[in-house]
């Protein structure tokens, strides 16, 4: 039987890679829409970070359930229903009269974007069963969501700077109507074979165990160490205890738990988790430096961030490559040692003129990161039965979501702590100057000259001694990633490789 895809399937993966990579657009420029959207809605300071809030709360929650139903009820039905919904809420943001009205808007937005991601990852897996050609499409899918992420900045800038804030919104909207003509002609639809029936309470108890605590581990990065995230962290954690509980002995569960017993999956959603916590937490600290301290706009900032994310597009492209002849433990660990190098490099950014070093450093982190996001997603869902493809493809967006947040909590608090800890903010000067670099800059303007550069130089230094650390301790739980893959994955043959069980040819898929 030839798994070789044809012209059909290559085409099919350009309409699911267009809507990945508006989609990411789309969320990315909302942080430079924010300002002008705010002003013109009356929105507070509270319904800012719930309209910010409010999309990936709801997109985490229902990862889990949307991959599962995916799978019973069909991947292509549940895709174009969602990108249907996420079409029509895109328009209700961008023309939302009121913070609340967007606050919903966004929260469709959310559960719409849900059934996306885990669709579009299990429907690559139906269409691409050669074990060397999924790699290769699992990359150019990433390559669209990497892109979107660099794009985001350059198209938004360009967009605010002609229309009014609501066409960002409107970004994702063609490729959700491209999506819907062309997607049941080229798209297969699959589901599975003897799929049960979704239990209700599995998905109450899944929303309880993981909105908590993404809630919790926001609110821990925005104001440290308070009881309510703490409480909210413990409760998900209690909650979670419970789904686990129902999951192991329901017949057909809405979470597959013997996944785990595989070891490659396991390991490579454990390292998947930790490369989006550290380096994406770097991620943030570095566009706020490119701003704050380099003095660039977001457009400019932008700009300067194409490079890095070339690199990240070439190596995603090239890994799949190199894994037909290169272990997978080998070529995932090489490229975590050159990520750590330029971790490394950041750690040396001066607080001054120190462009050269962030975008270097960044684009180092971003090319020895394309092998195991490119191979650690092939082991993930390949690891999983065809019908169980879209759980395991919701299971690496879940991981990817909290590995987020949790950078966030950690790094960026652990970076806010060096910054208090070492600004110099003179008697007088309005709290928020010792909370955040942007807080000293807003201080600065209404400060004598003399005063207010003094206060900008002690800020951005502070800021700057905070991504060194947080690049620094990244440097070295990097390096420890990169160890427990060589030992995790050290039996996971090349891409494509023949082995002879038994005395019968067998291709290994990776």
């Amino acid at each position: 039987m030839n798994d070789k895809a044809g012209r059909k399937e290559w085409i099919g993966l350009a309409v699911l890679a267009l809507p990945s990579l508006l989609v990411s657009i789309d969320i990315f420029v909302l942080l430079l829409a924010l300002p002008r959207l705010s002003t013109d809605l009356h929105a507070s300071g509270t319904e800012q970070l719930w309209i910010l809030d409010s999309y990936g709360f709801l997109l985490s929650g229902f990862l889990i359930t949307m991959g599962t139903l995916g799978d019973r009820i069909g991947r292509r039905k549940l895709l174009l229903a969602g990108a249907a919904a996420f079409g029509a809420a895109s328009v209700l943001a961008a023309y939302s009269t009121s913070p609340a009205m967007l606050i919903a808007a966004r929260a469709l937005l959310g559960v719409a974007g849900a059934t996306l991601t885990p669709s579009t990852l299990a429907l690559i897996t139906n269409m691409f069963r050669d074990a060397k050609e999924r790699p290769i499409a699992i990359g150019v899918w990433l390559m669209s969501l990497m892109g979107g992420i660099a794009l985001g900045p350059v198209v938004g800038g360009a967009l605010l700077e002609h229309f009014w804030w609501g066409s960002v919104f409107l970004l994702g909207v063609p490729a959700m109507v491209l999506l819907l003509v062309l997607g049941p002609v080229l798209l297969p639809e699959y589901k599975a074979p003897e799929a049960g029936r979704l239990d209700i309470a599995s998905v109450a108890l899944s929303l309880a165990t993981i909105l908590p605590a993404i809630w919790g581990l926001k609110e821990l990065a925005r104001n440290g160490l308070t009881f309510a995230p703490v409480a909210a962290l413990a409760a998900g954690t209690a909650v979670g205890f419970l789904f686990v509980r129902r999951q192991v002995r329901l017949p057909d569960p809405l979470l597959d738990l013997r996944l785990f017993a595989d070891r490659a999956f396991t390991a490579a959603l454990v390292c998947m988790l930790i490369n989006t916590m550290l380096p994406g937490a770097t991620m943030v600290l570095i566009t706020q430096y490119l701003q704050l301290v380099e003095g660039l706009s977001p457009l400019r900032a932008g700009l300067w961030l194409l490079p890095t994310v070339a690199t990240a597009i070439a190596t995603l492209q090239v890994s799949p490559l190199l894994a037909r002849r290169v272990p997978p433990a080998r070529l995932i660990a090489g490229g975590l040692v050159v990520s750590a190098s330029g971790l490394a490099l950041l750690t040396q950014t001066p607080s001054s003129n120190g462009l050269a070093y962030v975008v270097t450093g960044l684009g180092l982190i971003n090319l020895g990161a394309g092998p195991l996001l490119t191979l650690g997603t092939n082991l993930v869902v390949g690891a999983a039965p065809p019908e169980k493809a879209g759980s395991a493809a919701s299971i690496s967006q879940t991981s990817n979501e909290f590995g987020f947040a949790l950078g966030i909590a950690t790094m960026g608090t652990l970076a806010t702590a060096v910054y208090h800890s070492r600004v110099d903010a003179p008697v007088g000067v309005p709290e928020m100057a010792r909370d955040t670099l942007a807080g000293a800059s807003a201080a600065a303007a209404d400060l004598p000259t003399q005063a207010g550069t003094a206060l900008l130089e002690s800020a951005r230094a502070a800021f700057t001694a905070g991504l060194a650390t947080v690049a620094g301790i990244s440097t070295v739980l990097v390096l420890g990633t990169a160890v427990l893959i060589l030992v995790a994955m050290r039996h996971v043959r090349p891409v494509g490789a023949v082995v002879e069980p038994a005395g019968e040819p067998v291709e290994n898929v990776v």
